[in-house]
């Protein structure tokens, strides 16, 4: 497995892995790299702790990052397909402005961010945006303080802030606090069941079947699913947006199935959306989709916010 020549003209993880230059800044990365059938190195990806390390090694590498560790069963998820989604973002909040959007005078916020704050690493590290990462799980809470206070090119970049309640937006955005994007990974399933099916099936595609229900990459109830799934997240995300039309430039989240494109579209032009877009993103077989809105015209997101 590798990156993708798919992804991001701006992303860093063009095609294959190079696990030389990645095991000289993380040794311990070594441990796991193999040969595949081809005869170039990789890992095994249905090894959690595999991972884990690859992706140490990356945002060391890459993003600066000396240290990032996460409790057992917490979502660790892919890096390169996780920066293709800030980068696209950055495109469509660059239309507003002469140049590409960078330093922390953007705002962005990350809604659900986990204990990875993978979101908030890429796009401070990239972009040197200030990000506000709002999370409901108490541990993942902990542990993505953890991270940023443990790495100094982190701190004056994210803040971590606790949601409370069933509110997405809701006492996370303040009065007069203003964000040029938004994100939002959001919880993809209905239930526990519909997760394992979709692990189950990842395993054999991995040729690992008999592994069953657990879960490759892990993944907490929060991370992973909702009543509704995604369709009923995005639709609260939305109608919530309405409440906070003047603090946000451009909404956004990804959309996994792309039969919810046409539901939530109409709900966008319901709730009086200016702008609706849909991105698609490509990485080698995988097709996934950022839907965005915004309830400002062209004109009034040149420079947003007014200085």
């Amino acid at each position: 497995m590798s990156s993708s020549s798919s992804l991001h003209p701006r992303n860093l993880h063009q095609g294959q892995y190079d696990f030389s230059e990645l095991v000289k800044v993380m040794p311990a990365l070594q441990r796991f790299v193999c040969r595949n059938k081809t005869g170039g190195q990789t890992i095994d990806f249905s090894d959690n702790a595999a991972v884990v390390a690859l992706n140490q090694a990356i945002l060391a590498r890459y993003y600066n990052i000396k240290f990032w560790q996460l409790p057992p069963g917490y979502l660790c998820p892919p890096v390169p397909g996780r920066a293709d989604y800030v980068h696209y973002i950055a495109d469509l909040l660059a239309r507003g402005y002469p140049e590409l959007p960078m330093g922390r005078q953007f705002k962005l916020l990350d809604i659900g961010t986990g204990a990875n704050v993978i979101y908030p690493i890429i796009a401070s590290q990239s972009y040197g945006w200030q990000v506000y990462g709002s999370e409901i799980d108490a541990v993942a809470i902990k542990v993505a303080k953890t991270i940023v206070a443990s790495n100094p090119p982190l701190r004056q970049h994210l803040q971590i802030v606790p949601q409370t309640g069933s509110k997405i937006f809701s006492g996370v955005i303040q009065h007069q606090q203003q964000f040029h994007l938004t994100m939002c990974n959001p919880p993809f399933y209905a239930s526990a069941a519909e997760a394992d099916a979709a692990s189950a099936r990842k395993w054999t595609n991995l040729g690992k079947g008999q592994q069953g229900a657990s879960r490759n990459f892990a993944g907490q109830q929060h991370e992973l699913w909702c009543s509704g799934g995604e369709l009923a997240f995005i639709r609260q995300m939305i109608e919530e947006s309405c409440l906070f039309k003047h603090n946000v430039c451009w909404f956004t989240t990804l959309v996994s199935q792309h039969k919810h494109l046409v539901p939530l579209s109409k709900l966008l032009k319901s709730i009086g959306a200016v702008q609706t877009e849909v991105i698609e993103m490509r990485q080698g077989q995988k097709v996934s989709r950022i839907l965005a809105w915004s309830f400002l015209t062209s004109a009034a997101q040149q420079g947003w916010p007014a200085a």
